[in-house]
């Protein structure tokens, strides 16, 4: 098994089996990262791949790969609705040099593919070259170089004054969901800040409830307690909470200075 559901890991071989038939010689491997790379994959997670190949898809490929994923979402069960990923080409996945070069990428819950950099990051870099699940293809060492840890670092420094803003562009703050987003970000680029590695949201809530300051326990213990109710859109957030995640919000963004 690739991961804990059997449901995923069919949804997963049949992306695989199908993508490979319509990239024909211009596919190179299939490979899990994110949430579930990291072991931390659970029904609150999508499911992050990254397919690389030769050259970005173009013409009648990049057509027939559209109409896949406008498919997939259209399936019975959870997970055709929660895969995200994108299609890359090895010239620009495999060092940070490609930095900036858009991918076609499938947003989770979304049945149109987009060119986006959104997975092509050092993060994302970072857990496919340590924790990458090879689907099919060479060895992930293959495909993608080592990510410095100071390129992490600089991501990281860049990332944290961005964040509110960011998110208040697709989400909104009148729900729990989003509080404990917040949060849990914060702690994943913070934790990302020190060490110079990724870790996963909850892995990032439990380093940050040790390493940070106390006073932030209890805002901590709430996103940890709640993580598992997943997205309610009717559900606003615990009294206090949104004013106590700004409060964090300015605490974390001072580590950027």
């Amino acid at each position: 098994m690739v991961t804990p559901y059997p449901e995923l890991d069919a949804v997963l071989a049949d992306l695989v089996g199908s993508a490979r038939d319509i990239l024909g010689d211009t596919f190179v491997g299939a490979y899990v990262q994110g949430s579930f790379a990291l072991g931390a994959g659970d029904l609150n997670s999508d499911c992050d791949f990254i397919i690389a190949t030769t050259v970005l898809p173009a013409g009648r490929i990049e057509t027939a790969l559209r109409r896949l994923h406008d498919e997939i979402p259209t399936r019975d069960g959870y997970w055709p609705q929660n895969l995200e990923g994108s299609y890359a080409d090895v010239a620009s996945l495999r060092t940070l040099a490609g930095s900036g070069t858009p991918w076609l990428f499938n947003d989770h819950g979304h049945r149109e593919l987009i060119w986006d950099t959104h997975c092509n990051n050092p993060h994302a870099r970072w857990i496919l070259r340590h924790h990458g699940i090879r689907l099919a293809g060479p060895p992930v060492e293959e495909v993608v170089d080592e990510v410095p840890p100071e390129a992490l670092r600089a991501e990281a420094r860049a990332a944290l004054p961005e964040v509110l803003a960011g998110v208040r562009q697709w989400a909104p703050f009148d729900i729990a969901w989003t509080q404990r987003y917040l949060v849990s970000t914060y702690c994943r680029v913070l934790y990302t800040l020190h060490t110079g590695a990724v870790t996963s949201k909850r892995g990032a809530l439990d380093w940050a409830h040790d390493a940070l300051d106390p006073r932030w326990r209890p805002l901590l213990v709430q996103v940890l307690a709640d993580r598992s109710l997943g997205w309610d859109p009717s559900q606003p957030p615990r009294p206090g909470a949104l004013e106590a995640t700004y409060e964090f919000a300015a605490h974390a963004e001072s580590f950027a200075r």
